[in-house]
Parts: C-alpha cells; structure tokens; sequence
C-alpha cells in the first residue's frame, strides 16, 4: 500500500470533517438533564374570566445543547399529565378527566425540537408536542446560561388547546375558557454522567 497516498487520503479526510463541522455549525455538545427539584413548568390559562396557574409534578427534560452547535441541539420533555396541578382540586379532576388531557388514555405529552436558531434576546426552536394523539408546531422562545454547575434554561410558549382536543363536550366552546394557553418553563439543568 501507498503510504503516501494513504496518509494524503487521511488528511484529506479530516480536512473535509472539518469544513463540514465548520459549515454545518456542529461543535460540542452538552447533554444535560433537568433537576425536578429546582426546576419549574407550568402553564396560565383564563376560566370564567379569571386567570388561572396551574403546574406539573412530575416530567423529564433531555438537552442536547452547544451555542456553536445549534443544528445539533435537541430539547426532549416527557410530561405525566397526571401530575397536573392547578391549584383547584375540582378543576384538576376535569382537566384530568376525557373533556380535556383524558389522562386515562393519553397519560403523557412529549415535546421535542426540531431545530433552533439564534435571536437577538437568546434562542428560538420549533418543535413537536403530541397531546391527547395529536402532533402540531409549536414555537418556544428561550434563554441559556451556563452556569459553574451546568446551565439555566427558561423560556415560554403560546399554544390553543383546541388544537390538540384539549376540550370536548361543554369545554370545546371558548366562552368560558378561552382558546389560548401560556406555557413557561424555569430548567435547571445539571451535566448527565
């Protein structure tokens, strides 16, 4: 064999590797996961004219982020909708109930990115978030920081719940509760080992 030819076709090879990398903005990344305890999701929604909070106990956040690697970064949450909480037990027990989440037959919602960009305020994603079988966009807005112990991560979405069925029998009109849903999110995140 032609070490010259061999060694040529190396260094060709990482050259490419690199021009790739460099077009394509891949670097290193970070895969985080988010700390439950230090971390918040929960969404604001208007019921008879009242604003209202509610959040969730219990889901699971993945990132995959490096600045300099945005067509690489991922956001991937799994949410119990169980764990639903908005302050008010009677509530909660419909918004469980098949007239809105149907907690019974689809027990979690996934949201996971489908590519982020950079903005003059922080970052912007598009991502899927399946509710109750559906799958629509939605659009986040969020800032990182990297922090000495991993990173913060916070951000916020619009969404309407109608979208995703999330209101059926007395619950599909918008008269009482409307259409439009704020969602916020406060992650801690910490490095997965």
């Amino acid at each position: 064999m032609n070490t010259t030819r061999s060694s040529a076709g190396a260094a060709l090879l990482l050259a490419c590797t690199a021009f790739t990398a460099t077009i394509c903005g891949a670097g290193p990344l970070t895969s985080y996961s988010a700390d439950p305890a230090q971390s918040r999701l929960e969404f604001t929604g208007v019921q008879a004219g009242a604003e209202f909070k509610g959040v969730f106990h219990k889901w699971a956040a993945s990132v995959d982020f490096a600045p300099d690697a945005l067509p690489s970064s991922r956001i991937d949450v799994q949410i119990e909708l169980n764990s639903v909480d908005s302050m008010d037990k009677d509530r909660d027990t419909i918004i469980r109930s098949a007239d809105i989440f149907d907690v019974a037959r689809f027990p979690t919602a996934h949201y996971v990115t489908r590519s982020i960009t950079k903005t003059s305020s922080g970052y912007a994603a598009v991502g899927a978030l399946t509710l109750r079988g559906v799958t629509k966009d939605v659009p986040i807005d969020f800032q990182f920081v990297p922090a000495a112990s991993g990173a913060k991560l916070n951000g916020s979405a619009a969404l309407k719940r109608l979208d995703f069925g999330a209101g059926q029998g007395d619950w599909k009109g918008t008269e009482w509760v409307p259409d439009a849903v704020k969602i916020n999110f406060s992650l801690v995140l910490k490095p997965k080992t």
